[in-house]
């Protein structure tokens, strides 16, 4: 799991890649904690980890949703999010599911992620203002393998607003 910052306009990105898509979730998270802060400047020994718990319609909404909450909560708990964690459930309904009719639930709640970050405390750092998350240039795929048919791993793009 990695990630790079990469300028934007008068904004910041996120790219960030994953063997796993929750592996790659999280690097968009740390990369939204780095975007905030030198991250080596920030204590080990500081802060407690949160839970958290988001669902969205489709997995690039799960990312945004996530990343808006952790916002959020930076926010109200005045704690950036770091060395975030995710799981992601799709409830998605298989092929021939009596679910897997249109229009036969809400399609708000399909894939949900439960995450944990430890919350380091703003007055222990020195943090740039990340405003929102965008849906500009967001990117979120999967990465053919060598033979094109299996995936060899995610890579996501996000844009922040600053």
């Amino acid at each position: 799991m990695a990630f790079e910052l990469r300028e934007h306009t008068a904004d910041i990105a996120v790219e960030a890649t994953g063997e796993t898509l929750e592996e790659t979730v999280a690097a968009v998270a740390d990369g939204l904690a780095a975007a905030s802060c030198n991250t080596d400047e920030i204590p080990p020994d500081t802060g407690d980890r949160f839970d958290l718990t988001v669902a969205a319609e489709s997995r690039e909404a799960l990312l945004f949703e996530y990343l808006d909450e952790l916002i959020y909560l930076r926010d109200v708990r005045l704690e950036l999010p770091v060395e975030n964690r995710v799981r992601i459930r799709d409830q998605r309904p298989e092929a021939g599911d009596a679910d897997d009719e249109e229009g036969a639930d809400d399609a708000d709640d399909r894939w949900t992620l439960e995450g944990s970050a430890r919350g380091v405390p703003l007055s222990e750092i020195d943090a740039r203002e990340v405003k929102a998350v965008t849906y500009s240039e967001m990117r979120l795929e999967a990465v053919g393998g060598e033979s094109g048919s299996e995936t060899a791993g995610w890579e996501a793009y996000v844009v922040f607003d600053v």
